[in-house]
């Protein structure tokens, strides 16, 4: 489980093609310093699996369903990601609930002086999305100042803009986003019964 307080700003190191998924090399000294085999690191919000710790980097997989539906398909050498452990029993849980499962992809599509940044996303996602309500974008937590049939909107501080990746995102960049779990369950626990 994530909060989607991003520890670390690293970046992608090397990345490994393969027919079907993917194997990534990702620089994160602080994410690292307590880091081992089997652990679980989100980058960009996606949780994923160490299988190997070295000089301050560690390495992951990612198998075809990520590469699917994550910006991970795209991950280049280089790139600066948002990195988070998984969280322990008994911290502080600063942000929101998150899986670091991936639900799809959004596209920035504006921010204006104040830090207001609007998004498109999939129709099937908008339903989980309400005003002041909470979602992951590359694996931050934050509030819903907006939400439409097909895009919404959240106020960037200037501390998310500096340590993260989104105060590097231009128009037409390419998210991950992860919607509130809760709703999602609540949906599918009540729609047998809105059905009658």
């Amino acid at each position: 489980m994530f909060t989607g307080i991003v520890e670390e700003l690293g970046s992608i190191t090397a990345v490994e093609h393969a027919a079907h998924s993917a194997r990534l090399t990702v620089h994160g000294p602080l994410v690292t310093s307590d880091a081992k085999h089997g652990d679980s690191i989100a980058v960009n919000g996606v949780c994923l699996t160490v299988v190997d710790v070295a000089d301050g980097a560690f390495t992951v997989d990612v198998v075809h369903e990520t590469l699917q539906r994550s910006s991970l398909a795209k991950a280049e050498a280089g790139q600066a990601v948002n990195l988070e452990r998984a969280v322990a029993a008994g911290q502080r849980l600063g942000g929101h609930i998150m899986q670091g499962h991936v639900d799809g992809t959004g596209t920035l599509l504006s921010r204006d002086e104040t830090g207001l940044t609007r998004f498109a996303m999939p129709r099937e996602l908008a339903r989980y999305v309400v005003e002041k309500g909470s979602i992951a974008v590359d694996g931050v937590s934050l509030t819903v100042v907006d939400a439409g049939s097909d895009e919404f909107s959240i106020a960037l501080i200037p501390t998310t803009l500096e340590l993260t990746t989104l105060g590097r995102r231009e128009p037409g960049d390419v998210v991950n986003l992860e919607v509130d779990v809760v709703a999602k369950y609540v949906e599918r626990l009540a729609t047998p019964h809105l059905a009658k």
